[in-house]
């Protein structure tokens, strides 16, 4: 019997890219070989599986995935129960935005001594006109495209944290009570505090680190 290998999923803990990724296996209630890496020391076997020498990668068979996304879609393509793939194509455009120029505006807020020419000022407050368009939203509904999570709410949410916790005083502050209440709903899930679960840095020798449902 041919024995497929079990998905290798690079990863570091805090990047909004690689939780999203972890939240896609969970949602689809795959189970992988969980690998975390340290920025600063990128072990060689990450390095050879991916082109870009960033988190996350997923390596599963001959497939080799280097984007957040794509493994996103892999995974809930496995298996959806939650239906987030289900969702409507504002979540797409919501996405691209959250990708685009929030996540540049957030970068250009949180490390603003790396981007000098830049007001970092005016960066949170391009940041913050992305964080108060989901507000409108959410005074709709309790997720971004409607009475249920999809695609858009995981993808977006870690992103969303990474902002707040520049200053969650301030953040806390602000006029967007819907977003709070949305985003500390995924903060306190069970889902989210499984994917923040500290691991141990691997290392050739480092026995395999099963995450997923599967594993539970």
């Amino acid at each position: 019997m041919l024995t497929i290998p079990r998905p290798i999923l690079w990863t570091f803990r805090r990047c909004p890219y690689a939780i999203r990724a972890r939240m896609a296996v969970l949602n689809a209630g795959l189970e992988v070989e969980l690998r975390e890496i340290k920025l600063k020391d990128k072990p060689q076997a990450f390095l050879r599986a991916s082109p870009s020498a960033t988190v996350p990668n997923l390596q599963a068979g001959d497939l080799n995935l280097d984007e957040s996304l794509d493994i996103m879609l892999w995974a809930l393509g496995q298996s959806d129960p939650h239906g987030l793939l289900d969702m409507p194509n504002v979540g797409e455009t919501l996405i691209a935005q959250n990708d685009g120029p929030f996540k540049a505006a957030l970068d250009h807020t949180k490390y603003a001594v790396r981007y000098p020419d830049l007001d970092p000022q005016s960066e949170r407050a391009q940041a913050s006109d992305f964080i108060q368009s989901l507000d409108t939203r959410l005074a709709e509904h309790p997720f971004l495209t409607g009475d249920r999570p999809t695609l858009a709410d995981i993808a977006i949410f870690p992103f969303v944290r990474q902002f707040a916790h520049i200053d969650r005083a301030w953040f806390d502050a602000q006029p967007w009570p819907n977003v709070i209440l949305w985003l500390d709903g995924f903060l306190e899930s069970a889902d989210f505090q499984k994917a923040m679960t500290k691991v141990t840095v691997w290392e050739d020798s480092t026995r395999p680190y099963l995450f997923g449902r599967a594993s539970e």
